[in-house]
């Protein structure tokens, strides 16, 4: 199975909808991913998300599946402390690199200053999601791999969703602390990732990257 992963464009945070430019990227990434064999659309339930996905959905003649669980993740104190870069998990995280101190940290929910933002439980929740939907795809969560037990698993579908979200997703699937892959991967609009997963019924793999962050379908679009 192949999971293409779509940020959503340029939106009006706000009012949780796609500005003009944001209409633009949507329909640019709709262009990208047209050919990439996709049968099952999925997306976060905001707006500027369901929207982004809508322009595919069109295109490709697919029903959207909404998923509550990626929406856009929260971030800020959960106990009153007062959080650096305001609790931002990619500034706290270029932050920490900046100082020299390690990415690397596995229980990075338990360090300053992590431990004190709201985002460890929506990277919990988050996390714990992904694994049931991909649950529902055929592929079974067991330590740090995924194992094939599902039917029909030779196809490819889509997820249509956030930089937070994303992020969190794809850093749980692919075991990499959640401020590494914040530090080192910071999605444009409708930027592209494809994850690959195996499928041969009853193998335990690591799924592999096929594409990660393309955006540059939106280039030149003002």
């Amino acid at each position: 199975m192949r999971i293409v992963f779509v940020r959503h464009g340029h939106p009006n945070y706000e009012k949780d909808c796609l500005t003009e430019l944001g209409h633009k990227h949507a329909q640019a990434a709709a262009e990208r991913v047209a050919n990439e064999g996709i049968c099952e659309i999925y997306a976060s339930t905001c707006g500027r998300a369901y929207e982004t996905a809508q322009y595919t959905a069109d295109k490709l003649g697919l029903d959207i599946v909404k998923c509550d669980f990626m929406r856009e993740i929260r971030w800020g104190s959960k106990d009153g402390t007062e959080l650096f870069k305001g609790g931002n998990p990619w500034f706290i995280s270029w932050d920490l690199a900046e100082r020299g101190e390690s990415l690397m940290h596995t229980d990075w929910q338990q360090r300053e200053p992590f431990c004190h933002s709201e985002v460890v439980e929506k990277y919990e929740t988050v996390s714990r999601n992904i694994d049931r939907w991909l649950l529902t795809l055929g592929y079974q969560r067991e330590g740090d791999y995924y194992r094939v037990v599902g039917e029909n698993t030779n196809r490819t579908v889509a997820m249509f969703s956030h930089g937070g979200s994303s992020s969190v997703a794809l850093s749980h699937i692919a075991n990499l602390p959640f401020p590494y892959f914040c530090a080192t991967l910071a999605m444009d609009f409708t930027a592209v990732t494809v994850v690959k997963f195996d499928d041969r019924k009853g193998v335990l793999a690591a799924p592999r990257f096929e594409i990660l962050n393309d955006a540059r379908h939106i280039r030149g679009i003002e």
